[in-house]
């Protein structure tokens, strides 16, 4: 008997990152990890110009399972200084 497949949805995470510098490498191996569901990627400096420890603010566009992305979400969520919060359409 063959496996039912997933139900995919469009998504967006919009994640928050506290001292740019500092916390980007780690949201960012999240992100590459799960490259082959982000189909856009939008980085945001919050503060134009601040030079050092700096806010940014990433939305990515998702196609992928709910669980899918509620996994990233929760990854995401779990580092230090970063927010995240996904709207499934």
């Amino acid at each position: 008997m063959a496996s039912k497949k997933e139900k995919l949805h469009l998504a967006t995470i919009t994640i928050l990152v506290k001292d740019r510098q500092t916390n980007a490498p780690e949201v960012n191996r999240i992100l590459t990890e799960n490259g082959h569901l982000i189909m856009a990627r939008l980085g945001v400096n919050v503060q134009r110009h601040c030079v050092e420890s700096c806010t940014a603010m990433i939305t990515v566009a998702v196609e992928a399972a709910a669980k899918d992305v509620t996994k990233i979400t929760k990854e995401l969520n779990e580092l230090y200084g970063i927010m995240a919060k996904a709207c499934i359409m």
